[in-house]
């Protein structure tokens, strides 16, 4: 399953004329451990980090370094995956001040969110409260991209609009028209928040409206669910984030079908995939990033399985959903295997 890291990996992560697979941001689940183990696979391109919110202060660079340590060797995981930060904002000096102390502590490019849903975020002027203002996304993309070295990228990831699809055509330009070298773009509404339907139909419009690149994300959650994304999007840059814990072989899968990895049977829909070898390396990789404390750690490993067993196929979480340690969860799991 496991492959060598494709080799046209650069600082700039992401070519227009070249495929990639992005692992998504997820606040408080695609941390650096994580992404340690999302990048063994060799099937992402890059990670972007959780976002860093910028209220009132500009964080310090030990901030930067606490929140993305990968960071200081590089600003790529211990196994090889680069790492994109990603800042959130509403205030455009503050955010142009926060992108340079990222970069001086080592970040080769930033992405700023304009699409998280969240009610806590949007009341302090994050996230995809953004989305109400076209011109305000173009002021602080601008005040971003001018605050960093021009080899360094800047991208946008943001929703289809606040209210309504229609407002992705507007908000899509204005962040281009700042300086966005790429955009991210759920299929969804603010309002929408992750309820079905996806909408794939607009980022492909946008798509073909600007002269940059962008990625589509949103309910990818088997292979035939990319396709139909491709299908009707057209992009070659894609991203994947609860559909690659709720099955750990569809990033090989997809990586595959885009031509990043070579094509290998043993990832193939029918196979039963071991979730304890790829548990054991989380709780490795936790106990290397942050002081390990067990019980932190066994709520952690549920919150995977758990995300497994709401949208993908492990059916195991009855007989580990009350272990009290990562040792009895690992019992739990061999027994129910």
């Amino acid at each position: 399953m496991f492959a060598t890291l494709p080799g046209w990996y650069t600082t700039l992560m992401l070519l227009p004329t070249e495929p990639a697979l992005i692992l998504a941001p997820m606040e408080g689940v695609t941390d650096a451990p994580m992404r340690a183990v999302q990048g063994e696979t060799g099937a992402f391109t890059f990670a972007v980090s959780e976002f860093l919110r910028i209220s009132q202060v500009v964080p310090p660079r030990s901030v930067f370094y606490r929140h993305i340590p990968e960071l200081r060797s590089g600003s790529r995981t211990p196994t090889g995956l680069p790492v994109q930060v990603q800042l959130l904002g509403g205030h455009a000096g503050r955010m142009a001040e926060s992108a340079a102390v990222a970069h001086q502590a080592g970040a080769t490019a930033i992405d700023i969110n304009f699409g998280c849903p969240a009610k806590t975020v949007n009341r302090h002027d994050g996230g995809a409260t953004l989305l109400q203002y076209p011109k305000r996304i173009r002021e602080i993309v601008g005040a971003v991209r001018a605050a960093l070295p021009r080899d360094v990228p800047v991208s946008a990831k943001m929703r289809l609009g606040w209210d309504t699809v229609d407002s992705i055509d507007e908000n899509a330009a204005m962040a281009a028209e700042g300086g966005a070298a790429w955009l991210t773009i759920h299929g969804r509404t603010r309002f929408a928040g992750y309820a079905p339907p996806i909408y794939w139909p607009p980022i492909g419009r946008v798509r073909e409206q600007l002269g940059i690149p962008v990625v589509a994300n949103g309910d990818i959650w088997t292979v035939e669910g990319f396709r139909r994304c491709r299908d009707e999007t057209g992009c070659r840059h894609f991203m994947l984030g609860r559909g690659a814990l709720a099955n750990p072989l569809l990033p090989y899968q997809v990586a595959a079908e885009l031509g990043i990895v070579p094509a290998d049977p043993g990832t193939g829909s029918n196979r039963v995939f071991d979730w304890l070898p790829q548990l054991q390396r989380l709780v490795e990789w936790t106990q290397g990033f942050t002081e390990y404390r067990p019980e932190l750690t066994v709520r952690r490993l549920k919150q995977w399985l758990k995300m497994a067993a709401t949208f993908g196929t492990f059916t195991g979480f009855d007989a580990i959903k009350r272990a009290g340690s990562v040792e009895e969860l690992y019992a739990g799991l061999r027994n129910a295997g």
